[in-house]
């Protein structure tokens, strides 16, 4: 690749033809493909190319409920850690992740590693994510769907954070939970 923003956009193009993934381009230069993860079951990301750069932005999380001090110092340190992209956030509080990149560096190879970062630190943190930000709200959640019987599958990562006797009255048994 020369650098080009033309080279640029035919290396995404390139790599999002052949990655299967569900992607559109809604403008000549700006692609967004949608990475699925286990955890967090999809992250829509943008790639604009620039005039001498490439930009790279995820929507991993809202801005957190409770504890955002804590989550904000745990997405700092992972930062040092991570390849091409970083945690960020918007002036909602938001979280993002996201890099910028010289146009020389956008290459299938490449574009597969910083993807990979993507899926890596939004899917592989999500649930660190929520526990430390949302953890009175999953805490609700598993009481309001546990109180009327509604399925909790989804919530199974968390369910140390269920109240212990409201785990043992759903599940029909006499002996406290421990």
């Amino acid at each position: 690749m020369t650098g080009t923003t033309g080279s640029a956009a035919d290396a995404v193009r390139e790599w999002l033809d052949d990655s299967g993934l569900e992607w559109e381009q809604p403008s000549p230069h700006a692609f967004v493909v949608v990475l699925p993860g286990e955890r967090k079951q999809r992250t829509t990301t943008s790639i604009t190319i620039g005039t001498h750069y490439v930009t790279i932005q995820a929507f991993v999380a809202r801005h957190p409920d409770e504890n955002a001090d804590g989550l904000h110092k745990w997405l700092l340190e992972r930062n040092r850690r991570m390849y091409a992209v970083a945690y960020c956030i918007d002036p909602l509080g938001d979280i993002y992740l996201s890099g910028r990149l010289p146009l020389s560096s956008i290459t299938p190879d490449e574009l597969d590693r910083i993807l990979g970062s993507v899926l890596d630190n939004a899917d592989g943190s999500f649930n660190t994510i929520l526990e430390i930000g949302f953890s009175s709200a999953i805490s609700r959640e598993w009481a309001w769907r546990l109180s009327r019987g509604e399925p909790t599958g989804n919530l199974q990562a968390f369910r140390h954070l269920a109240d212990p006797e409201a785990l043992r009255r759903s599940e029909g048994g006499s002996e406290p939970v421990t």
